[in-house]
């Protein structure tokens, strides 16, 4: 099945009720009183497309994707910079693993991968990127560290689970999403823009609200 028609699956799958499903949502710090945005703070790298894997090029596209092609969409709240959210954001190899799992097919440049993404359709990238933010609270990597266990209700409607593993002091924060067939996110960068309401924490995978099915399976 193309690309474009197994993650479209992702944009239906939002409307599904999530009722009887637990969740947690954090509460927003009480020291947490800057208004510096996310919008504010992915857009201030102006290198653009580049050979860093590990920045955030990618989801910066994304989201400028969608708000340029939908002003009233809910991703807009991470230009909103007085409205608590926490986002996890993944970084650029991610979203080549994306592609790569979706197609088969490695795409180096950052271009071509984001090409690739927006080929899903402006609908599924917004709902893709909406999974990825958890609105109405500021968690930080200490308060994180403390949520095993928890899940966390996105803007997208569905859940993510939150799981904190420890080798002798350094935890490790694993989200797991809907898909059961791909690796889960791991948290590896914290407390992007602390002490704002709007803080993000950075994946080295794109979560998945919904269960979708190998390559090699069809």
């Amino acid at each position: 099945m193309k690309l474009s028609r197994r993650l479209a699956l992702v944009a239906s799958a939002a409307a599904l009720s999530l009722a009887g499903t637990a969740a947690v949502a954090p509460s927003a710090s009480a020291t947490t009183t800057g208004t510096k945005s996310l919008a504010a703070v992915l857009t201030a790298d102006k290198s653009g497309f580049d050979t860093n894997k590990y920045d955030y090029d990618i989801v910066t596209a994304a989201v400028l994707a969608v708000l340029g092609a939908k002003p009233k969409s809910a991703v807009g709240v991470l230009t909103k910079g007085d409205v608590a959210v926490t986002a996890f954001i993944p970084n650029d190899q991610a979203f080549r693993y994306l592609v790569h799992s979706l197609t088969g097919k490695w795409v180096s440049k950052e271009k071509d991968v984001f090409a690739a993404v927006a080929g899903l359709g402006i609908d599924t990238v917004e709902t893709v990127l909406l999974y990825h933010v958890v609105p109405g609270a500021t968690v930080t990597a200490k308060q994180a560290v403390k949520l095993d266990g928890a899940k966390l209700t996105t803007a997208q409607g569905g859940t993510i689970k939150v799981k904190v593993t420890w080798h002798w002091w350094i935890p490790t924060i694993t989200l797991r999403d809907k898909d059961t067939n791909a690796k889960n996110p791991v948290v590896n960068k914290v407390n992007i823009n602390k002490g704002n309401k709007q803080i993000a924490h950075g994946i080295n995978r794109v979560l998945r609200p919904v269960d979708l099915p190998p390559l090699a399976a069809h």
